[in-house]
């Protein structure tokens, strides 16, 4: 039973026992049980009262928490619609961002407390790349999978329909491509160049990379302003409804169950409002959990992001790949069991130290960093184990055994955390 819980057990039988006492004498087995039903039921006025009592009040009750226009902001709107946030002392007010430019800076100056973010951009700041410097954490993991690699139609009447077929083409129609990710150190800059670099094509050298934020995506592969983009849902579905591009590979054939978004803060808020950080973490735990548990609350989260407030499109257009049905937009579909998970027992949110390391390597393969850092050193700076292990046990979130975890890439690679320096340094395509 949790802190909380206790506290208002102990004040209910206070309570109890100072209204009972011109009674004949009880038990004590009588005062706790009574007690505990009436802790069940007291009045959320008086749980205030009651929290305020406890050693784990959230210090901060109020957290405005950033997002991107994307499904996998779901878990934290969803938290919010249902009230979860209240159950653990905190009201979480979501707030809309325009880039992930303009969440890293709303962070870093305390604009936002927290946000929903590219894990490979929280690693990134971090470490003083692509911006400014900032110790920053990472709470937990938001989501697996779930995102895509587009190419536009276009390309795809000449036969790039997969990245065999994009580099044959690029081989042969000589000219500038262009493509497109959402942040230089996010996660869908690292989909894109392991794709690319999976087929001979180097990233930078045989091709441009812009940053563009993701609501923008669709429209600027309208106008013609990139061949290509990698970008989280509904955006990649959303390229194919609106008959401008297809799907030619998901995130999950790259890396299955990869790590994506994260809720992401300053190491200063951590160490200012730690319960307030456990808090907001058991409160998106508790919401993931309830997305993953059936396909009804799956619909009605399509149905709630889907507003204008949240993503801003159709229901269609977010609820097909949620469930797992893919199409291409050149009449392939299938089921896809590796499809975005927000909780799956708790395998998707488990800060895995590696997970962190793996971005620190791609990030070294690239050049973003010149040196080598010291990968597990930073890893265990950023992602907050110990207050996610607290979060996970409010919550009854199972955790995993090791903080390390092993995983196959799409080239038979395998990614374990071991020898961060010797994987870095073993790609042949780099900068």
């Amino acid at each position: 039973m949790d802190a909380f819980v206790l506290c208002e057990i102990e004040i209910a039988g206070r309570i109890f026992a100072m209204t009972h006492s011109l009674d004949k004498p009880m038990t004590r087995r009588h005062v706790l049980n009574t007690a505990a039903a009436t802790a069940l039921t007291i009045d959320p006025a008086l749980r205030a009262v009651v929290y305020a009592q406890g050693s784990d009040k959230p210090e901060k009750e109020e957290v405005r928490v950033g997002f991107i226009p994307l499904t996998d902001c779901a878990s934290i709107v969803m938290a919010s619609v249902l009230g979860i946030d209240k159950k653990y002392g905190v009201k979480i007010t979501p707030t809309k961002e325009a880039s992930w430019a303009g969440v890293r800076d709303k962070l870093v100056n305390g604009e936002l407390d927290m946000a929903h973010v590219l894990y490979g951009l929280v690693y990134g700041v971090h470490l003083g790349m692509a911006g400014p410097k900032k110790d920053m954490a990472v709470l937990m993991n938001l989501n697996h999978n779930g995102q895509a690699i587009t190419l536009s139609k276009k390309l795809a009447e000449k036969g790039a329909v997969d990245v065999q077929g994009l580099a044959k083409l690029m081989a042969t129609d000589k000219r500038e491509y262009t493509f497109a990710q959402t942040f230089p150190t996010g996660t869908h800059a690292m989909w894109l160049y392991y794709w690319l670099a999976s087929a001979g094509i180097h990233p930078f050298k045989d091709a441009k990379v812009i940053t563009v934020p993701p609501p923008q995506m669709v429209a600027n592969m309208r106008v013609g302003n990139m061949d290509g983009y990698c970008v989280g849902e509904p955006w990649g579905h959303r390229a194919i409804a609106d008959g401008i591009g297809i799907t030619a590979s998901t995130t999950q054939e790259i890396w299955t169950d990869h790590p994506e978004k994260v809720l992401g803060t300053t190491s200063d808020f951590v160490k200012k409002y730690p319960n307030t950080a456990r808090a907001v973490t058991a409160a998106i735990l508790e919401a993931g959990k309830w997305i993953d548990a059936g396909l009804s609350n799956k619909m009605k989260m399509a149905e709630t992001i889907a507003d204008k407030a949240y993503v801003n499109t159709s229901v269609d257009v977010i609820n097909q790949r949620i469930l797992g049905r893919y199409q291409n937009g050149l009449g392939k579909t299938w089921d896809d069991p590796n499809h975005m998970k927000f909780y799956n027992d708790g395998l998707v949110n488990y800060p895995y130290l590696s997970d962190g390391m793996w971005f620190l390597t791609q990030h070294k393969r690239w050049g973003l960093i010149k040196e080598h850092p010291d990968y597990l050193k930073v890893a265990k700076e950023v992602n907050q184990i110990d207050l996610y292990k607290q979060a996970a046990a409010a919550s009854k979130t199972p955790l995993p055994k090791q903080e390390m975890r092993s995983s196959k890439l799409m080239d038979g690679v395998v990614w374990d955390g071991k020898d961060p320096r010797k994987y870095a340094d073993s790609f042949k395509l780099h900068a």
